[in-house]
């Protein structure tokens, strides 16, 4: 699966699954751009992987065009880059619902719209959205971020539908619970709202999983690599689970 010779821009590259993305995909040949809010986060990842930092807040609109114009022609979009909370759907605040639509959905929207065209004319492009089992399958106090990740998948669904003449693809991975301080920081929500400890509050979160366990990173980047792969060109439109057989569909 060697990605030798290609451009990589990975959003929420600097910590989590987006790191891991970064890593893999340099590890297998790529050059990667880094791309994220906080800028000591990728920098550091940028320069672990020999790539380049881009300062990038993709649900500011303006700031994701200005980051594409500038990137220039890339071979590789990894659309990572998420953000979750949860509240009951009746305490879902109108500002709660427009950031997780934003960052989780609007942003990749318009950096596919940018950087698709471009691939398409150059003759070659990978696009991987990293979506959520939350896009598959609804989950109670989440009503924003299903809506949004669901958004996410329905979008890939559609662009799909629309470039599959093209030598372009695009699919969606779909990860579990990931062992990543988004998870923590679900863990210790959970902890403080139930009066439970964190690692009853964990266990919770590994028993969602029929192997019992959370997803690595590392597990979630070897998909998207081989997805970005020149030998991947028959996987298009997809929606692909890595959360140990949470979602069976």
């Amino acid at each position: 699966m060697s990605l030798e010779g290609r451009f990589a821009l990975v959003t929420g590259g600097g910590r989590g699954i987006g790191r891991a993305i970064a890593e893999r995909l340099a590890r297998d040949g790529a050059r990667v751009a880094v791309a994220g809010r906080t800028r000591a986060e990728i920098e550091e990842t940028a320069a672990a992987v020999g790539g380049v930092a881009v300062e990038l807040d993709v649900g500011d609109r303006a700031a994701v065009a200005a980051a594409a114009e500038r990137i220039g022609p890339v071979d590789v979009l990894v659309n990572n880059a998420g953000t979750a909370e949860s509240a009951p759907f009746d305490r879902t605040t109108d500002a709660m619902w427009d950031r997780m639509l934003a960052v989780n959905a609007t942003g990749a929207f318009a950096l596919c719209r940018a950087l698709i065209p471009p691939m398409i004319a150059r003759g070659f492009g990978r696009v991987v959205n990293v979506a959520s089992s939350a896009g598959l399958v609804g989950c109670a106090y989440s009503t924003a971020y299903c809506a949004s990740k669901h958004a996410m998948v329905g979008m890939t669904r559609a662009i799909a539908a629309e470039i599959a003449r093209t030598a372009v693809t695009i699919n969606c991975v779909c990860p579990g619970w990931v062992n990543t301080k988004m998870a923590d920081d679900a863990i210790a929500r959970i902890a403080e709202k139930t009066g439970r400890g964190e690692d009853a509050a964990r266990r919770s979160l590994e028993a969602m999983s029929p192997q019992g366990r959370m997803v690595e990173p590392e597990e979630v980047a070897l998909v998207v690599s081989m997805l970005c792969s020149d030998e991947a060109r028959g996987i298009h439109g997809q929606a692909i689970s890595v959360d140990g057989g949470q979602v069976m569909r």
